[in-house]
């Protein structure tokens, strides 16, 4: 596509190109199912849970028929299926390749018939179908009359272009950057708002089932007005004979809609006439590549160990499985504890948790290299060398969980008002990190096991048993390092006046966890020096 091109006529009218591009699709998803059984069996698999859940989703909202907090349900639905629609295409960039815009660049065709038939072609699909089915029972469940049936429909046809449209012009508008290495790491934060996402619907639900559906009254009379929710909203409205109030519902989402899809137009013909920012050769100064390349250096200790801790915490920042783990493990480590506080059932040594969540990043060190673990192989001739190879990535893991496990754990007191015991929880939090960090440095060496670099696996094919030997029962020997300070907790509480002397287990299991952590170092860097054949085989297998 050129401006040129749009000027010309296209070879192909607009009722010849939607049908095309829809049995395109269609061809393409056969011949991907045909590729291999496998890949039949997860689709099949896939289809009947969909087919399954959307069938109890609209069983339940017919069961709301007649309740008068119908609407509540059903519009508070709509605006989630929206937001849904608009933040997938950003966390699954990779989702429906056969939409991809770019593939048909080549082809003379003009944007508008172009955006008819992708618009078509995304209808197809497990998604839109169970979109449909939510709606269809959203609509059942807040209609009467036939009018509002017939409102229905339209609205219905309305909410799903506006949720199908909204994902294709956030996916067209943003394909350059999700289709980049830094745009990928995009889909890490799925991991984080899953997360933070089911625990914020737990809490919702609690609080609905305390207090009941009346509680979304005040969002709702906002969100009813908010397409595509306001699509619903007008057969809400015509059941209650507002009919002038219902035309204006269903035209503001006529509106939005074809605001939507004049978006997706000018950005569908931008990217494929722009020139893509790959092809441009990167003129930068080298001197300002050094400076930022050395930015972090300067802050961190000279020699081994500060290049140590340097390449570690650039390995969170830049590979994408790492970044996924720390970014989970930061996420579960603070929802766990803030969020059982804020329920009311939460108590503060649930804090403990942030520190155990990280301190299991500390496991498979070498693993995290992949391949790559040879260059380090190749500078480590001495137990020395292994010894000072192991701190400088156990500094660099300290140096964000230490501030992270404070946080948490004031944030977690704050919420239950137990200041008393913070010190206390403090001193558990550390002892805890450091017998992570000893046992997951002596398992690294011990029990090391391959990441693939490509796909969703964390252990390569054959070294499951290895990756569980690794990481439970280091986790396991953890939990019986601390067991000493854990006692001395119990009996400081339980003794008679013993409260008083809690805040001794600051110190003491700040202390006790140092030792932890410089003696399961020295034991671990014999191990690493004399066994790098053996470990670098390991990490190499995926």
């Amino acid at each position: 596509m050129s401006p040129a091109t749009d000027a010309a006529p296209a070879p192909a009218t607009a009722a010849s190109v939607t049908p095309v591009v829809v049995r395109l699709k269609l061809a393409l998803l056969r011949n991907g199912l045909r590729q291999s059984s496998g890949r039949r069996a997860a689709y099949v698999a896939s289809l009947v849970v969909v087919l399954l859940f959307a069938a109890l989703q609209l069983l339940g909202l017919i069961a709301l028929r007649g309740n008068p907090h119908a609407l509540n349900v059903t519009v508070l639905l709509t605006a989630v299926l929206a937001l849904g629609w608009a933040v997938m295409p950003l966390f699954f960039p990779g989702g429906d390749e056969t939409l991809d815009p770019t593939r048909l660049v080549m082809l003379p065709l003009r944007p508008r018939p172009l955006v008819r038939a992708l618009l078509a072609a995304s209808l197809v699909g497990m998604g839109p179908f169970f979109t449909l089915v939510l709606l269809v029972g959203s609509v059942v469940a807040t209609a009467h009359g036939a009018a509002a049936y017939v409102t229905g429909v339209v609205a219905t046809g309305l909410a799903l272009l506006i949720c199908v449209a909204l994902a294709r012009a956030v996916a067209t508008a943003n394909l350059r950057l999700l289709t980049s290495r830094k745009g990928r790491d995009l889909a890490v934060l799925s991991g984080l708002v899953i997360a933070i996402g089911a625990q914020v619907v737990n809490f919702g639900a609690q609080r609905l089932g305390s207090s009941g559906l009346s509680t979304l009254d005040p969002a709702v009379d906002v969100l009813r007005w908010v397409p595509p929710a306001s699509a619903l909203g007008a057969v809400d409205s015509v059941s209650e004979g507002s009919y002038a109030v219902a035309v204006a519902q269903l035209a503001l989402s006529g509106l939005v809609l074809a605001a939507l899809l004049s978006y997706w137009q000018r950005t569908l013909t931008r990217l494929m006439t722009s020139p893509d920012g790959s092809t441009l050769q990167a003129a930068e100064p080298e001197r300002d590549r050094a400076g930022r390349s050395s930015g972090l250096g300067r802050l961190l200790p000279a020699g081994r160990t500060g290049t140590v801790m340097e390449r570690s915490l650039r390995y969170v920042w830049r590979d994408p499985k790492t970044k996924a783990a720390w970014v989970t493990s930061l996420a579960i480590g603070l929802i766990v504890p803030v969020f059982n506080a804020l329920q009311g059932t939460g108590s503060i040594y649930f804090a403990c948790f942030a520190a155990g969540m990280l301190g299991i990043q500390m496991y498979n060190q070498f693993g995290q290299d992949t391949s790559a673990f040879w260059m380090v192989a190749m500078t480590i001739s001495s137990t020395r060398d292994a010894y000072v190879e192991l701190r400088g990535r156990a500094l660099a893991l300290l140096l964000i969980t230490l501030p992270y496990t404070v946080l948490v754990t004031v944030l977690t007191t704050a919420l239950l008002g137990d200041w008393a015991a913070l010190p206390e929880v403090l001193g558990l939090s550390f002892a805890l990190l450091g017998a992570m960090l000893a046992t997951g440095a002596w398992s690294s060496a011990r029990f090391p096991y391959s990441i693939p670099q490509e796909g969703y696996k964390n252990v390569a094919p054959g070294q499951a048993g290895l990756a569980w030997i690794s990481i439970f029962g280091g986790m396991v020997a953890a939990a019986l390092l601390c067991a000493p300070v854990i006692a001395l907790a119990i009996w400081l509480n339980v003794s008679a006046g013993g409260n008083g002397w809690t805040w001794l287990l600051l110190p003491l299991g700040a202390a006790y966890g140092a030792l932890l952590t410089l003696a399961g170092l020295r034991l671990a860097a014999p191990r690493t020096a004399h066994h790098l054949p053996e470990i670098l085989t390991a990490v190499s297998k995926g």
